[in-house]
């Protein structure tokens, strides 16, 4: 089994990729990034297959009930607003109310980041991180929401997309057990770089 860091830095490659197209989107516009037909469905795509690939991720490396529900939760809602906004982007689904499907993942994914992390923010790098990404995810968020209430924004759709590259950079600084600001609990364990 490969350390749980493996699987966070996979998904920080894939929310990096999905952060650079929404930030293309953004600066470009709707008009010129949907020009062809792929792109429109490229980030859409890449959030339900992550969702889709959060599924096995959520039974093979669980130590926990709280880590395979708060998995849980994120496989479902990642799932959810991919394929959401795939029908959107696609035109099979036309109601307005489809796009909160994107800040109800997001705020899920918040709030289970944040509750399956039962140590403090200082505790090790993997606790920080955790911490750090929670309250990402919760600001998304609340700029997932902005980008409903005001779609041609540049500045929320760019805040939007940010999100999503600051959660990548945190997850690239995943370690299992190491010191976060030249600190470490004595419960964490031995420290390794």
């Amino acid at each position: 089994m490969p350390p749980s860091e493996h699987l966070h830095w996979m998904y920080a490659g894939a929310f990096l990729m999905l952060g650079l197209c929404l930030l293309a989107q953004a600066i470009v516009g709707d008009e010129v990034w949907n020009r062809r037909s792929l792109r429109r469905y490229l980030w859409p795509g890449l959030g339900f297959l992550m969702g889709l690939l959060l599924w096995p991720a959520m039974v093979f490396p669980m130590r926990s009930t709280i880590h395979l529900l708060a998995h849980g939760a994120w496989a479902e809602t990642m799932t959810l607003a991919g394929a959401a906004h795939l029908g959107l982007a696609r035109g099979k689904l036309r109601s307005p109310y489809w796009r909160l499907t994107m800040p109800l993942a997001l705020g899920v994914s918040g709030v289970a980041f944040l509750a399956h992390e039962r140590n403090g923010w200082l505790y090790g790098r993997s606790s920080f991180v955790h911490h750090v990404c929670g309250w990402t995810l919760l600001a998304g968020a609340v700029f997932a929401l902005a980008q409903i209430v005001q779609p041609r924004s540049l500045l929320v759709r760019t805040a939007f997309a940010l999100t999503f590259v600051l959660l990548a950079v945190a997850l690239f600084s995943t370690r299992d057990t190491a010191p976060i600001f030249g600190h470490i609990s004595p419960g964490a364990g031995t420290p390794h770089r």
